[in-house]
């Protein structure tokens, strides 16, 4: 069978459609989000001076929480259901992002903040254990970005203390971007009061 011959312009046009039909079946492309720059605050307390130089370990938490997926709960539909949103992601997992947040507000106190693999033995560790990292809506118009952890300080394999934190915040919209920058103050509040809580810590020399 003879097929009719196709002009360079018929075969331009011809290309142009196919592709912009691909990109349409592709849908939205993704936004992304973080916590924003870590600008001075004043949740950031003084340097506790029982611990000048701290071990941060990275924050641990459930799979879900290691994804750059956005999660949010539909409180007044179905609370035990968490969902993804479609188009919107984190620019890394909220592990990353919490973990670095927390020691970058942890360093802006005046305390020596190092890493697991660059700390000497006998130094004072903190571990984080994230259980809830979340964005909530109460109804389909009113949402708070909710962050639950537990914080354990140890000394070599001694634990010293333990504690539970969590705090939400309103987020300014029924969105994404309004559920990453509650979880951002959220995170900064949980950040202050670790600091506290720090200070009230008497830890033992080895």
């Amino acid at each position: 069978m003879n097929f009719p011959r196709l002009s360079p312009a018929c075969l331009l046009a011809l290309a142009s459609a196919l592709l912009l039909g691909g990109c349409a079946s592709r849908g939205p492309l993704p936004t992304f989000y973080d916590f924003g720059p870590a600008a001075p605050s004043a949740a950031a307390q003084p340097a506790p001076p029982t611990v000048p130089v701290l071990v941060i370990a990275d924050a641990n938490g459930p799979s879900w929480l290691d994804s750059q997926r956005m999660y949010y709960r539909l409180l007044y539909a179905d609370a035990q259901q968490s969902r993804p949103y479609a188009y919107n992601r984190w620019n890394t997992p909220p592990l990353q992002l919490l973990s670095q947040r927390l020691k970058t507000r942890v360093a802006q106190s005046g305390v020596k903040v190092l890493s697991a693999t660059d700390a000497a033995a006998g130094m004072p560790l903190l571990r984080i254990d994230v259980d809830d990292f979340s964005q909530n809506f109460d109804t389909q118009s009113h949402s708070s970005g909710h962050v639950s952890l537990r914080a354990s300080l140890f000394r070599g394999h001694r634990l010293i203390d333990q504690k539970t934190f969590s705090r939400s915040g309103p987020a300014g919209s029924a969105d994404a971007q309004g559920g990453a920058q509650a979880l951002a103050a959220a995170s900064d509040a949980i950040a202050a009061d670790l600091l506290t809580w720090l200070g009230t810590l008497a830890i033992p020399k080895e």
